[in-house]
């Protein structure tokens, strides 16, 4: 294999330029533009989600419940391979360039998921949305990261994930109005969700050209001038110009692109036990997430009797729940700590599960208390879900940071999030309480296991930067050449 190009040395200041800014429009303006993605993906993974009542109606697509489970999985698996190939191609051409990529993909597999015919198609076209969306995951997570100051990086990173929750929220209030028959025809209203959707998400498109391409990148792979006009341009619109202390100052040694043999070393050489880590803490919350989420129609529909049309009342205060995790305790990833915070939501996650689905498996809850109590497990589910993506893109270099976000994505999800809507949708198909009960007791083990891991191996990053959390990979190269 021939070695990747080096360049001569970069000393500069711009991380700790990047870390000393207050909040600002510009930060805003970056939220908005990539978090957005999230609420768009939110909004038509509910209306999937309780969708599973009308699309086993003989008038729309005809599915049974294993289907139903079949065509998230496949969202899922195209979400994995999407995160993979364009995880990898993010770290080599730029977090920019496949911010415009994957989101027109994301966009044309929403828009053809609307024109579905068959269970097959409908399986296709969400597999087209989750390459999409996979990518998606790696290039705006690994930007968020860089651009963001290093004491408020955590609160910023667990919201723009939780604004998933808001896309849900307006998913479940569209979905009475698209599934009333007296409204449109029942093979209609469902496809006009993903339309309106895909309509939507062009107007991301347009917001994401103010986004500059990271700083952080641009050093790494040696285009030193133009990290400096992107710098010099967001400390104008964040209206600071004072320079950072000269002991702040980094040295890079940039390449033009970084192998495979950096992944592999950087992950199971160097950062083994943090690999273990996240790929604990990223399989246990797919699992629960994509398990329980993705069947939540079925759930209300088979052993509450909710009629398909108002499955969406019911989604509200619990998308209301999952926004309000990660946005009021956020702040306290960055205060208290990322260890103990992490642990302490994954075991209340685990805990309230493990009891409220006894509860359940006894027919001991109505519907409005069976919809609290997953308002209030996914309160804490949601925040310990999205501290899971920020751990792992910060506790990684920033050269694989993309590529490292999405193995762990793929592998994590691939474990979680593929076998949990398909085995859930078998358990819910048997008919049975108690067995639907061992299901959700196995989604709480895993989430208790994560946070004993956390607590073991977690690592304290909170507040500081990324160079110091994980140091670049040809900064640590050229100190052991030497």
């Amino acid at each position: 294999m021939t070695a990747p190009q080096k360049l001569g040395a970069i000393t500069t200041d711009i991380p700790a330029r990047l870390d000393r800014l207050s909040w600002s429009r510009f930060h805003l303006l970056v939220v908005i533009a990539l978090g957005i993605t999230w609420v768009l993906d939110g909004l038509e993974v509910t209306i999937v989600g309780a969708l599973g009542g009308v699309l086993q109606d003989p008038r729309t697509l005809h599915l049974s419940a294993t289907e139903i489970g079949s065509v998230a999985s496949a969202y899922v698996i195209g979400a994995v391979v999407g995160a993979l190939v364009f995880g990898w191609l993010t770290d080599r051409v730029g977090r920019k360039r496949m911010f415009f990529v994957t989101l027109a993909i994301y966009l044309v597999g929403v828009l053809l998921s609307a024109f579905s015919w068959s269970f097959a198609s409908f399986a296709i076209f969400r597999l087209i949305t989750g390459l999409g969306i996979g990518g998606e995951y790696s290039a705006i997570n690994s930007a968020i990261d860089e651009l963001m100051p290093a004491r408020l990086r955590g609160r910023i990173d667990l919201t723009i994930n939780g604004s998933f929750w808001i896309g849900a929220a307006l998913g479940s209030g569209m979905l009475s109005i698209i599934l009333d028959t007296r409204l449109f025809a029942i093979d209609l209203g469902w496809r006009l969700g993903f339309g309106i959707g895909a309509a939507l998400g062009i107007f991301v498109l347009f917001l994401r050209r103010w986004v500059p391409e990271s700083p952080r990148w641009l050093l790494t792979h040696g285009h030193a001038e133009e990290a400096n006009r992107n710098i010099a341009d967001i400390e104008h619109r964040a209206g600071v110009a004072a320079p950072p202390p000269a002991a702040a100052r980094s040295t890079f040694f940039p390449q033009k692109s970084f192998g495979f043999d950096a992944l592999f070393r950087t992950m199971f050489v160097v950062y083994r036990r943090r690999t273990i880590l996240v790929l604990v803490l990223m399989a246990s919350q797919a699992f629960l997430y994509n398990a329980i989420f993705f069947t939540l129609g079925l759930v209300l529909t088979r052993f509450y009797n909710v009629p398909p049309a108002s499955v969406g009342t019911y989604i509200l205060p619990f998308a209301v729940g999952n926004f309000l995790g990660p946005l009021l305790l956020g702040r306290w990833f960055d205060t208290i700590g990322r260890r103990w915070m992490i642990a302490a939501t994954y075991i209340l996650a685990g805990l309230l599960l493990a009891g409220t689905s006894w509860l359940f498996a006894r027919g001991l809850m109505s519907v409005d208390q069976q919809v609290t109590a997953w308002s209030v497990i996914f309160f804490f589910a949601s925040a310990a879900a999205s501290a899971a993506y920020l751990s792992a893109g910060e506790l990684f270099p920033l050269e694989v940071r993309a590529l490292v976000i999405a193995v762990f994505y793929a592998v994590g999800t691939g474990v979680g999030g593929v076998i949990g809507p398909y085995l859930f949708g078998r358990l819910i198909e048997a008919g049975s309480r108690q067995v639907l009960f061992y299901g959700y007791l196995l989604a709480a083990a895993l989430m208790l296991i994560a946070a004993l891991a956390e607590i073991a191996i977690g690592v304290d990053a909170e507040r500081q930067s990324l160079e110091s959390v994980a140091a670049p990979l040809s900064a640590r190269d050229q100190a052991n050449d030497a």
